[in-house]
């Protein structure tokens, strides 16, 4: 018995932030002139990134008089506290999960009363009763429904929800399982000028992406579904201290080292030859890496022997929406699903995410 990935629905904050716009907004909060203003407008520039999404209207505007979240003087004190950041993360979270699992729902054969299982993934935010309470509400799922939570695993957690989903399926071929995957990480805006704060300012999001899973692929309404053909993950010690996501006073505290595509660099390889010899497969046709920065996508890239245009999902992705965390490998999926037709039956996808440990996870995935 095989699992099938039949659908994925996305959904972003409304308010759509140019990078420029974001680094007007960040040279004027963590107040750098001249040089390191210089400094900082070159990472913007070398981000690989146009666009993001927020539910935070402020980083549209260095103007303090537009700002709502934010105080609006120049050390932005009060600076607002984690308890601040936790009411907005549970005030936005349940509807943008909710827009994105019915996105979903627009390409399956099922309604949410099929649903048996659910899985929601963050690492930007928790509370309780939580996110997966509020969904059964919102969606109108049965009360009955089997929940589980993943919590605080970063951005590699979707590949966890996937490999849940998988198993279910596997052991009740009547299962139907919805993930959901939402992260608010631009609440959680550091104003300190420290090197991991500038760089993380600089390329992450917020998204929301929904997987339905089933083990039969008649439940989609898509010519193709996605069967999930083999995991693996490692975990890489030595670069347990380059990433790393802390609870603050102030909102939760990334650190993301710029060691991070080195370390990648060196185990990369291994992992994914192992990766095809347990799932005994020759032959990848089509590539899905989560965009954790740009420099990250271009070690990959000469670890593998890639071009640009082999890997062009996830600089799309990177692109248009920066680094979302979790939800962020689910749009990559999508958006290289959305360009596959009948004539790509029976090809392979290698999927690939990254996060804190430092933990490398691979998939494969088959197209049917």
């Amino acid at each position: 018995m095989s699992s099938n990935i039949i659908s994925i629905g996305l959904a972003n904050p409304k308010h759509c932030i140019e990078q420029h716009n974001v680094f007007e907004f960040m040279g004027q909060a963590h107040g750098l002139e001249g040089s390191a203003l210089t400094r900082l407008k070159a990472l913007y520039r070398a981000s690989g990134i146009k666009k993001r999404y927020s539910v935070i209207n402020d980083y549209q505007s260095a103007d303090q008089s537009q700002w709502t979240f934010y105080p609006t003087n120049k050390a932005l004190e009060p600076f607002p506290t984690t308890d601040d950041r936790a009411k907005l993360y549970r005030k936005e979270a349940q509807s943008l999960s909710a827009q994105a699992a019915k996105n979903a729902f627009n390409h399956a054969n099922l309604s949410f009363q099929d649903i048996t299982h659910l899985i929601t993934i963050s690492c930007t935010g928790m509370y309780a009763p939580g996110l997966d309470i509020d969904l059964i509400h919102q969606l109108g799922l049965k009360t009955s429904v089997e929940r589980t939570c993943v919590n605080f695993m970063g951005c590699y957690a979707a590949f966890t929800g996937i490999k849940l989903g998988d198993q279910i399926c596997r052991a009740n071929p009547k299962a139907k399982v919805l993930i959901v995957a939402t992260e608010l990480c631009t609440i959680h805006f550091q104003k300190g000028a420290d090197d991991d704060n500038l760089l993380a300012n600089a390329i992450f999001g917020d998204g929301s992406a929904a997987v339905i899973m089933s083990a039969e692929k008649t439940d989609s309404k898509n010519n193709l579904v996605l069967s999930p053909t083999g995991f693996l993950n490692e975990i890489y010690p030595e670069g347990s201290s380059e990433m790393a996501w802390n609870i603050g006073n102030f909102g939760f505290e990334m650190k993301l080292s710029a060691y991070v595509p080195s370390l990648i660099e060196k185990g990369i390889g291994e992992l994914v030859n192992r990766l095809k010899s347990q799932s005994a497969t020759e032959t990848i046709n089509h590539f899905a890496f989560h965009p954790g920065g740009k420099r990250i996508l271009e070690v990959i890239e000469s670890e593998l022997e890639l071009s640009k245009e082999a890997d062009w999902a996830g600089r799309t992705v990177l692109e248009n929406y920066g680094n979302m965390s979790s939800p962020t490998i689910l749009f990559v999926i999508k958006q290289l699903w959305d360009s596959l037709t009948t004539e790509n039956r029976n090809e392979s996808i290698l999927s690939l995410a990254f996060g804190p440990g430092l933990t490398m996870e691979s998939m494969l995935l088959r197209v049917c």
